[in-house]
């Protein structure tokens, strides 16, 4: 049977978890209490006499009463709070004593502490959800009005007329320079518009200011032409609206700045009228987004609604349990007591959150879900897949495959002596293709390592990266991709080899290695629903947003993806070696070398080596853009020498120079320290001198400290990995080639312990800030008339 503190532990909400009672730390006091009163009532048996025996059973077996027996354990007082946001407070008083009564006053001093502030959180997190689930239903509100508006007018025939309005932006462009941390704010805003006499208002204002000789008049007139131009909303239900769409891509910004013109050349003339006489222009896309923004934030809604309910009977039960074991460490009645002051409570008397999430419900199955309850659950309530026996049974069964290949591979190659600097025909075309796919999938191997162990430590890795829990790769589903993958890419190589060693030429069998990669390519963008087709296009639409930094508006999933990209280099630089090889058509003629010849692929070997560097750095530069914060410079500086030595390194490799060497070393010692202090400091939060723990953060979710310690001087280590290129070591006669994918593996080795504990640092950080589900910006925002 599991206990129910790790019960406890396993089922809390991890963002709350500084939030709930720690029953830990009551369990603690717990048992210093029974140490005490097992030590007095071992001494107390030998003085007490009969008749204090007997007068003692009979006071358990007494008829009285209850409340006369309760009255004289404890006395629970509940008094209200200097301020009202701290909300109703309880403090205990003890009537009888103990056997260590300082232990007992310390004891409930510790628990109404507990009670009193999972009594705030409640408080404050229910109000939250409450404003929340107001806002969201004076939403749903428009939405309806204006989708009745809109139908309205496809009834009398006008819709159809409005079919290239509805494909073009209708709003105006709404700029608010403020300086949030959410990104739901700070965002360049599209205003859906309903407009009054605008065109009136331009004529007086324009013969004002012709009349006018005064430079402030002049001034004041222009600010308030601009005002009537920028502030076109809605007036829906007595109030001004505008909508907020957020540009998060270079197409709704590209359209937005598309629409200020538009508007103003041709869709003034093109607007048509409601029946009261104003100008009514409904956008179908926009509204469409409207819908989709207002459909996740119910969503979310109602999963933080699932929390706090959640919360509510993990803490009764833990109250519960913990006065149960006072009860019997002690012998005291004070269960039933206690108990009743928390079931009183605000925590566990309020219904308006479980209200909230019923409304929430019937509001969605009506409006989303075409009134389909099922429909709806796939939403509110989805369930996690089901973890399958048959994935761990080809995990074990593939593995076992790729190892005897991977041996029967090693062994041929050698026999044949093809990784031997003699070999150079095999090692600049085939081994390329191994070497990328081998970095590629080991890469992808320590992020399921990742996932494990994100899961055993509680970090909830799903709400970080904002992925789907019903979607989401498992750590078994990736496993079983790697296995898989390297089973089939080794077996290729093997026959291939094997071919060779045959006696078959290069000219018949140099294709099986394009082939191969082919085929990859093709199984990445295939648009079946097979072989994991959500992970796979939600992979290409994070690529596609980190080759256009900085257009897109970065979030957590999109730079942890640079980050990666920045320790694949040598495997890109495999891809467009195997790219150039196979595109030009020199494997037809067996010119290895025609590559390395050409100019332009030389000077595209230069972009590949910092273009993931330059693509971190631009995505720093959209983070400091949108949200200001001048860490993000410092972190693009970090990258900018990344981006320097790394192109020291290649114009060092070609012209191997004693000048371009000592740049290599200063650049690259510069960039070292550069990136270690960020690693140590900033992405890891370690090196605190002032933290409880010392040279480490004040939180750690790994309960040794070593391990700590000894990644630390392993990423140390692995950073230094590039004085290779100065000291030029081999592993005997073997290519050198094979040293470097040996380095670079390193490298991603590096990368993997880094993923874990930049999570843990992040995960820390959002604790304190107790964000468990994510806030979706609301599309309808009410305007004041002064705006």
């Amino acid at each position: 049977m599991v206990k129910f503190s790790k019960q406890f532990q396993s089922q809390l909400v991890p963002e709350w978890k500084e939030a709930f009672a720690d029953y830990k730390l009551l369990k603690k006091d717990l048992k210093k209490i029974h140490l005490l009163s097992h030590e007095t009532e071992t001494s107390k048996k030998r003085n007490d006499s009969l008749s204090e025996y007997i007068f003692s059973s009979l006071r358990k077996y007494n008829f009285l009463g209850r409340k006369q027996r309760e009255h004289r354990v404890i006395q629970v007082r509940h008094k209200l709070a200097e301020s009202a946001s701290e909300g109703d407070l309880y403090e205990t008083e003890l009537l009888e004593k103990f056997a260590d009564t300082d232990a007992a006053i310390e004891f409930f001093a510790r628990l109404d502490l507990q009670l009193n502030k999972v009594n705030q959180f409640y408080k404050t997190k229910e109000k939250e959800f409450l404003e929340r689930g107001y806002s969201l239903k004076k939403q749903m509100d428009i939405l309806i009005e204006l989708k009745s508006a809109l139908k309205q007018q496809c009834l009398k025939g006008t819709c159809s007329q409005d079919l290239k309005e509805d494909d073009s932006i209708s709003g105006t462009i709404s700029c608010d320079e403020e300086s949030t941390k959410d990104r739901t704010e700070l965002e360049p805003e599209i205003e859906l518009e309903l407009e009054n006499s605008t065109d009136e208002i331009e004529k007086n204002d324009m013969q004002l200011l012709d009349s006018s000789k005064s430079d402030e008049l002049r001034k004041s007139i222009l600010l308030k032409r601009q005002r009537s131009l920028s502030s076109r909303v809605i007036n829906c239900q007595g109030k001004n609206l505008r909508i907020h769409i957020p540009l998060t891509n270079p197409t709704r910004t590209f359209s937005a700045i598309t629409y200020l013109l538009w508007d103003d050349l041709v869709n003034q003339s093109s607007k048509k009228c409601d029946p009261e006489g104003n100008k009514l222009h409904i956008n179908k896309k926009k509204l469409h987004h409207a819908e989709k923004m207002i459909k996740g934030a119910l969503v979310e809604l109602y999963k933080g609604l699932g929390y706090l309910k959640t919360y509510r009977n993990l803490n009764m039960l833990a109250f519960a349990k913990i006065l149960k074991k006072f009860d019997k460490v002690t012998n005291k009645e004070v269960l039933p007591i206690y108990l009743r002051v928390v079931e009183s409570s605000y925590f566990n008397s309020s219904d308006k959150a479980l209200k909230l999430a019923d409304e929430v419900e019937e509001l969605f199955i009506k409006h989303f879900a075409e009134d389909d309850k099922r429909k709806a659950a796939k939403y509110l309530k989805p369930t996690q897949r089901k973890e399958s026996h048959s994935i761990t049974f080809f995990i074990g069964l593939f593995a076992g495959c790729f190892l005897a290949l991977f041996v029967g591979y090693v062994i041929m190659a050698h026999i044949t002596g093809m990784y031997r600097p003699k070999s150079d025909m095999y090692m600049a075309t085939v081994y390329p293709v191994l070497s990328m796919f081998s970095l590629l999938f080991l890469h992808f191997f320590l992020y399921g390592c990742n996932i494990f162990m994100w899961r055993k430590t509680r970090i909830n890795y799903n709400f970080i990266f904002e992925l789907s829990p019903t979607k989401e790769l498992k750590y078994r589903d990736v496993f079983l991709i790697c296995t898989t993958s390297m089973t089939a890419v080794v077996g290729v190589l093997f026959v291939h080899l094997w071919l060779v060693a045959k006696g078959y030429s290069y000219a018949q069998v140099q294709a099986i290695p394009g082939l191969l990669l082919l085929v990859f390519l093709l199984l990445l963008v295939c648009p079946f629903n097979i072989f994991y087709k959500s992970s796979r296009f939600r992979f290409l639409r994070v690529i596609r947003n980190i080759i256009l930094s900085p257009l897109y508006k970065v979030v957590m999933l999109d730079f942890f993806m640079a980050d990666q990209l920045c320790s694949q280099v040598p495997a890109l630089r495999d891809l467009e070696n195997v790219a150039c090889y196979y595109i030009t058509g020199s494997y037809k003629s067996q010119d290895y070398k025609y590559c390395m010849r050409t100019t332009y692929y030389r000077d595209l070997a230069y972009a590949v080596s910092f273009l993931p560097y330059y693509w971190r750095a631009m995505q720093c530069a959209r983070r400091w853009f949108d949200e200001g914060h001048k860490s993000h410079l410092v972190n693009l500086g970090k990258y900018t020498s990344a981006m320097l030595a790394a192109g020291a390194k290649v114009a060092y490799e070609k012209e191997k120079g004693v000048g371009w060497l000592c740049l290599v070393v200063v650049m690259s010692s510069a960039a070292t320290v550069y990136q270690l202090y960020w690693d140590f400091v900033k992405d890891w939060g370690l090196l605190q001198f002032r933290s409880k723990n010392p040279w480490l953060r004040d939180e750690l979710i790994l309960r040794r400290k070593f391990i700590y310690f000894f990644s630390m001087g392993l990423n140390l280590v692995l950073r230094l990995a590039w004085l290779q290129t100065v000291l030029h070591y081999n592993f005997g006669s073997v290519d050198y080639r094979v040293t470097g994918l040996f380095l670079a593996a390193l490298e991603v080795v590096r990368r993997g312990q880094w993923n874990f504990y930049r999570l843990e640092n992040e995960h820390l950080n959002n604790t304190g800030k107790f964000r468990a589900v994510i806030t979706v910006p609301l599309p309808f925002h009410e305007v004041d008339d002064q705006d």
